[in-house]
């Protein structure tokens, strides 16, 4: 079982989507699964997902059916003991993930199951990220 799932949902997103992935791929924590619903985007993005070849890249196309039909069916497909959630015209910094295991391993009153933990831009870390553990 991956420590973290990475779920992104993208729709005709084929300019940037690559980018967000690389920056998931190259996180210095390297226990994750990455998860990727592909929202029926009518663009290049399903010629982009099919590029990766990552063993902790996975995807899903399905039919547009919007952003939180997507993101539930990631997290229903997760295996990890946190979820990530990532937008697919963000870019992470390679600490993203070892600094949010880090503060929920550290402090177990946030990383319960109920509570996810969201930064602000300017806050705790440098860019809008939230990282929450599963009810498991």
């Amino acid at each position: 079982m991956p420590t973290v799932t990475v779920v992104m949902p993208v729709y005709n997103d084929e300019r940037f989507v690559g980018r967000a992935i690389d920056s998931i791929l190259a996180q210095d924590f390297r226990d994750f699964e990455f998860i990727v619903i592909n929202d029926g985007s009518t663009d290049g993005t399903a010629r982009v997902l099919e590029k990766y070849s990552d063993t902790r890249f996975h995807f899903v196309n399905q039919t547009n059916n919007g952003i939180v039909h997507a993101l539930n069916l990631g997290v229903s497909l997760a295996k990890g003991k946190y979820i990530a959630r990532m937008d697919s015209d963000d870019i992470s910094r390679n600490d993203r993930f070892q600094k949010q295991v880090d503060f929920l391993d550290k402090n177990k009153e946030y990383g319960n199951g109920r509570i996810c933990l969201r930064y602000p831009r300017r806050g705790r870390f440098p860019y809008c990220t939230f990282l929450c553990s599963t009810y498991r």
